[in-house]
């Protein structure tokens, strides 16, 4: 009888036997073919009678695929980006310098105080006969009335200087309107749109929610802003049409967005809504910086009475504005808004020499969720939504309610939770099955899991959203 090894079949199958398993061998196509056994996986399968468990090269365990009914396969995460582009580095006061600083500005704080005040009261009351009967808001506001706004404008000037910005550096100059219809920039603080007003007297782009703000409503409404809800794909496909037509229309004021839909600190560039290149205008992007040694002025995560108070008692607050070359659009982009974004982006990280990141306003909702949650790490929380929405179809308002639901099982500190919490707020039983889930989604195998492994379940191909798809998970252990 012929000598056995350890990996010879005990029986010999028929040759009508036809295999239940099978194997998608990949070409790969980059390996030579002395380098090809290196390049293929070495784990080897061993199949017992506990669920078909799996053994890898170094003998330990894993869990199977619970959901293989589902066509869904097995998964990884990606490496977490090491960036927070949310993040104030400087949230409180620290060091005697500071300390001395705030003492001795505190009188000009006060007289900075009324003069922002004042600067405000103008403005708004000059703006408000600017606007005074004036009805037809689907076309250019008449000459008379913005010759009116340049006391506003003149006003904002007031109040950036009031805020410590006495002179402010410029490199390069606006291109004529004509040129380019649309300009967008990096969003780091407040003092951009206020900057803007006074330099370009621009269109903007805002939320619905800031016509509602004291003042500052009634002075965006003299720009002829365009107001956009960003969780309405109606409404953000009218701005995007409105954006097209006064782009395309000279008699218009060139239209400002700032593509990264909310505040960052400036040390990264997040991902860019499209708004700004569906209508293929040429382009001048703007990016402004600020540099500082003791006081991050940008709006990250820090209240707005916070910020303002240390703009106030600082002697100088530092800020430059780049106006860049313009940016064409080939023929193949002004097709492809995507590609267009892309391009400009790229510009505009590599002239503020930093990083791009997939994070996006989601992040920033989940920051705050875990911040109100008192959670001790709030920022671990991020998933660079950008890319989680692309690749999974979560919107952002579905990965909050996500979040909600993975707090309530008490993650550690670290943001990891165990699996009696994961099985205690699912309701389930602890058993074999149960096992098995968590272990499909502790994809580390280190006995616990991270909200960043739960948001990104997957799907099965061609297969439905990932909120129904997560849903189904669950209710297919109940």
């Amino acid at each position: 009888m012929a000598e056995l090894d350890i990996t010879s079949p005990l029986l010999s199958s028929p040759s009508s036997y036809q295999p239940q398993t099978v194997l998608t061998v990949h070409d790969y196509q980059d390996s030579e073919p002395s380098n090809l056994q290196s390049s293929l996986p070495t784990t080897v399968l061993h199949q017992n009678h506990n669920h078909g468990r799996t053994r890898n090269e170094n003998g330990h365990h894993s869990s199977p695929n619970p959901y293989e009914f589902l066509r869904s396969g097995g998964f990884s995460v990606p490496a977490s980006t090491t960036v927070d582009p949310f993040r104030n580095e400087t949230p409180f006061i620290s060091g005697i310098y500071e300390v001395i600083k705030i003492v001795l500005c505190l009188p000009i704080a006060l007289a900075r105080l009324v003069l922002f005040g004042a600067s405000l009261v103008v403005g708004y009351m000059a703006t408000k006969v600017a606007l005074a009967g004036w009805r037809d808001k689907q076309n250019p506001m008449p000459k008379w009335r913005c010759r009116l706004m340049w006391v506003t404008r003149v006003c904002a000037r007031f109040i950036l200087f009031s805020f410590g910005y006495h002179w402010i550096r410029r490199k390069g100059k606006p291109a004529p309107r004509e040129i380019a219809p649309v300009v967008v920039s990096n969003h780091v603080s407040y003092i951009e749109p206020i900057f803007y007003f006074y330099e370009l007297f621009p269109t903007i782009v805002a939320s619905e929610s800031h016509d509602s703000i004291p003042f500052v409503g009634t002075i965006i409404r003299a720009m002829q802003v365009i107001y956009v809800n960003r969780f309405s794909p109606t409404s953000r496909k009218n701005a995007a049409n409105e954006i097209k037509r006064r782009a395309s229309c000279n008699v218009f004021p060139r239209v400002l967005l700032f593509p990264e839909g909310t505040t960052t600190n400036g040390k990264a560039l997040i991902s860019f809504q499209l708004g700004a290149f569906i209508a293929g205008h040429p382009i001048q992007p703007i990016i402004v910086r600020y540099p500082h040694v003791h006081f991050d002025q940008s709006w990250g995560f820090i209240s707005l009475p916070k910020l303002m108070f240390r703009m106030f008692t600082q002697f100088h607050n530092f800020m430059e504005v780049e106006y860049l070359p313009l940016i064409m659009p080939s023929d193949h982009q002004k097709q492809n808004a995507v590609r267009f974004a892309e391009r400009t982006g790229r510009a505009m990280a590599s002239a503020l020499n930093v990083v791009q990141t997939s994070h996006s306003y989601g992040d920033l909702m989940l920051l705050m969720k875990a911040a109100q949650l008192q959670q001790e790490k709030p920022w671990i929380y991020m998933v660079e939504m950008a890319r989680i929405e692309s690749l999974y179809h979560i919107s952002s308002l579905e990965a909050v309610d996500f979040l909600d639901k993975f707090l309530s099982m008490n993650p550690d500190p670290s943001g990891c939770v165990k699996p009696h919490d994961f099985l205690r707020v699912l309701q389930l039983k602890a058993c074999t099955l149960s096992e098995e889930i968590f272990g499909f989604l502790d994809v580390e195998k280190n006995g616990s899991i991270t909200f960043k492994q739960v948001v990104q379940l997957p799907m099965p191909p061609g297969g439905f959203p990932s909120s129904v798809y997560l849903c189904l998970l669950v209710s297919t252990t109940l």
